[in-house]
């Protein structure tokens, strides 16, 4: 072949070089995209070994959760702490299923674990940042998605609260259906992963349930699972003989010593060959014999996660964008985002809703179906009209797999696993067809395309979006609730008339203008901090400029010091 090659014309050998090249980058795609969900299933665990007992603990509050707004927070929270929609819908089942907690209240914190499962996709978007079009397209694919729960959230909650609604059709559901234990839900995506995140860590997720469920018994115990300790360093003994045999000056001293000893002599020993490879033939993983604390094994693998999270993130973009190029780019453009034929335009959308759903139901994760599509949103393989289908399906496609994992309860449990389950299944359906069948009800994505271009205008919004959204905000309605309903209702509802007031007059400002008062034609009466976030822009970009020329000053200071005592 070699030879064949070298006779070839000069043409005709680029054509063959350039055709083996993409092919080469075919399979080299599959790994990344196979590492990247590996990446956010370590980083799931991370969040859950770093905050996962503080959700068990808040779900142990159950006088707190009887009330439907704070419900909805710890639901929200909860979600964002453990970075898995399932984890929490899981503990709300078990809570239900031992009788702690009914399924009203149960079902505001369902609510809220659907606004904090769509924080992983967010955060995938900021890694496109470096160029602005694509943080634009990317951010705005990825925020429709929280748009779609919040709104839902707005008008759903205030109604169940009311009516009851979902909680009464999904009762008359479960008494209608002929229940029957079934198995347990398929994991296609696991048994691809699995081999490699097992290596890496497990967790025993009983425990958080154990905590919500107040067994004090779990309380001190880790959730990182734990085997006979035969192998590695026990760092304890070692580090108590190693300081009991000297004496030091003071016993404080000695304990922070040996407690950086310990952290130093752990990562080496988890980073050497030696380890990996007894790990990969004992089929346990790495942190098995760690004597490190749940929240230090949860920052470093959360460190680690997102470094392969944005590594395998930028080479995916930088391979699409050399794959989806030219001709092969406008095809499958094409492709994806073409309507019907007149009169069945209409089809496509639900269509992509049935797809979504699909794929979600076979990859059993939500959170990785959004963020694998986040990218290609970002280099314009997919518009957000057809981002937004592919979404909602997901949402739908993430509840079927909790259906069946709830069908597969054990007797006494599966009538009210199932209500729970069915009441997240009605959450997402109604959202679909109050945000989606009209047009002019598709208000997500024109609210995530003014997210993007805030975003793209100013790249420090996304981080503050982030943190607004899913900590500040929640926490900030959590403490009202917590106050009671006068004090809640005191805030809350002329918050709410300013917001109201406030959009009406925007959608005037634009359409009608004329019916205002000249005075409110524009914002141009209100001061430039007030209506712009031109300002706060300037003082962040002074802040980091004086702290680059800072620390361009201590390091110059430091050299000169350091040439000063060679001398």
């Amino acid at each position: 072949p070699h030879i064949c090659l070298l006779t070839m014309e000069p043409g005709s050998r680029l054509r063959v070089k350039k055709l083996a090249f993409t092919l080469f980058k075919i399979p080299l795609l599959f790994l990344l995209l196979y590492i990247f969900v590996c990446s956010l299933d370590i980083l799931s665990s991370a969040f859950q070994l770093a905050g996962g007992r503080v959700a068990g603990n808040i779900f142990q509050e159950n006088a707190i959760l009887s009330n439907p707004v704070a419900g909805l927070v710890v639901g929200i929270l909860v979600t964002v702490l453990v970075q898995s929609s399932s984890t929490s819908t899981s503990i709300v089942v078990s809570l239900v299923s031992a009788s702690l907690l009914d399924v009203r209240s149960a079902i505001p914190i369902i609510m809220g674990s659907n606004i904090g499962t769509s924080v992983t996709n967010t955060i995938v978007a900021l890694m496109q940042a470096g160029e602005r079009e694509e943080f634009e397209r990317a951010f705005a694919g990825a925020t429709v998605h929280d748009c779609f729960n919040w709104l839902s959230v707005m008008a759903l909650l205030p109604l169940e609260a009311v009516s009851g609604l979902l909680r009464h059709l999904s009762q008359v559901a479960v008494n209608t259906l002929q229940l029957r234990n079934g198995e347990n839900a398929p994991e296609l995506l696991k048994v691809l992963t699995e081999p490699l995140t097992k290596v890496i860590i497990q967790l025993d997720q009983s425990v958080i349930t154990a905590i919500a469920n107040g067994d004090q018994n779990q309380r001190n115990k880790s959730l990182v699972k734990r085997w006979c300790q035969t192998s590695g360093p026990h760092l304890s003994s070692l580090l108590t003989h190693k300081t009991g045999s000297e004496n030091c000056c003071s016993a404080q001293k000695c304990e922070t010593l040996s407690q950086l000893i310990s952290v130093y002599t752990v990562l080496l020993y988890h980073m050497s060959f030696l380890h990996v490879c007894c790990t990969l033939l004992t089929g346990r993983h790495l942190f098995v014999d760690c004597s490190l604390s749940d929240l230090a094994v949860g920052l470093i693998l959360l460190t680690c996660s997102l470094l392969v999270l944005c590594s395998c993130l930028i080479l995916l973009v930088k391979l699409l964008n050399s794959l989806l190029k030219g001709q092969v780019a406008s095809s499958i453009n094409k492709i994806l985002n073409t309507d019907f034929s007149y009169p069945f335009t209409w089809l496509a959308g639900y269509l992509a809703v049935l797809v979504g759903a699909g794929m979600t139901f076979l990859v059993q994760s939500s959170s990785v179906f959004t963020s694998a599509i986040t990218p290609l949103i970002g280099i314009g393989v997919i518009s957000i009209e057809r981002a937004y289908p592919l979404t909602l399906g997901s949402n739908l496609g993430t509840t079927t797999t909790a259906l069946l994992a709830a069908l597969a309860s054990p007797g006494e449990k599966l009538a009210a696993a199932t209500q729970v389950a069915l009441c997240h299944f009605f959450f997402n359906l109604f959202g679909i067809l109050l945000w989606y069948p009209i047009p002019a009800t598709r208000l997500p994505i024109r609210m995530s395309r003014a997210l993007g271009r805030c975003t793209a205008r100013y790249r420090w919004f996304a981080v503050l979006y982030l943190v607004v959204c899913f900590l500040l905000f929640p926490s900030l309605v959590f403490a009202l609730s917590m106050a009671g309903w006068r004090v809640m209702a005191g805030v809350g509802v002329p918050v709410i008339i300013l917001i109201i007031s406030v959009t009406i007059i925007n959608i005037l400002q634009v359409r009608r203008p004329r019916c205002l008062p000249f005075k409110l034609q524009s914002w141009d009466i209100l001061p430039v901090w007030m209506r712009s976030l031109q300002p706060m822009d300037d003082l962040i970009t002074r802040m980091t400029l004086w702290c680059g020329q800072t620390k361009g000053k201590c390091w110059e200071y430091l050299d000169f010091i350091m040439r000063d005592d060679k001398m």
